[in-house]
């Protein structure tokens, strides 16, 4: 098999990139990653773009992006077109998840305050009225 003269062993990619050689793998099998071929020993090799692909996805999964979505931004890309647009349009989504959450912390947090605030009285009934008594 003839192989590119700037392929990179997996051991030289993770020690590289600083992902573990397991991950990589797991990034291979999910398509994420493509190589360029094997070693007469089996070994995987990647060419020099396997550093700017694992970059792309350490920095989705950064911004909250799952591996699925990153399989769909890179086989766009693989495909000759820039994924923008859609990556635009995963970023919104995330943005409403958070507002969402931080509403509901928001919600949860008055609440403790709330519980917080009360005096508790003691009863043979109860395990801790503070938690135990409702305020809706």
């Amino acid at each position: 098999m003839l192989v590119q003269e700037d392929a990179k062993l997996i051991g030289t990619v993770a020690r590289e990139s600083g992902i573990p050689i397991k991950t990589i793998r797991y990034y291979e099998e999910l398509g994420l990653l493509k190589t360029v071929g094997r070693t007469e020993g089996g070994f995987r090799l990647f060419s020099a773009d396997v550093f700017t692909r694992l970059n792309f996805i350490k920095r989705a999964q950064h911004l909250g992006m799952s591996l699925s979505e990153i399989h769909e931004f890179l086989e766009v890309h693989d495909q000759g077109d820039l994924p923008c647009e859609r990556v635009q349009q995963a970023l919104k989504g995330k943005l409403s998840d958070i507002d969402r959450q931080i509403q509901q912390l928001q919600i949860l947090k008055q609440e403790l305050e709330e519980l917080l605030a009360q005096q508790a009285t003691n009863s043979a009934a109860t395990i801790c009225p503070i938690i135990e008594s409702e305020s809706n």
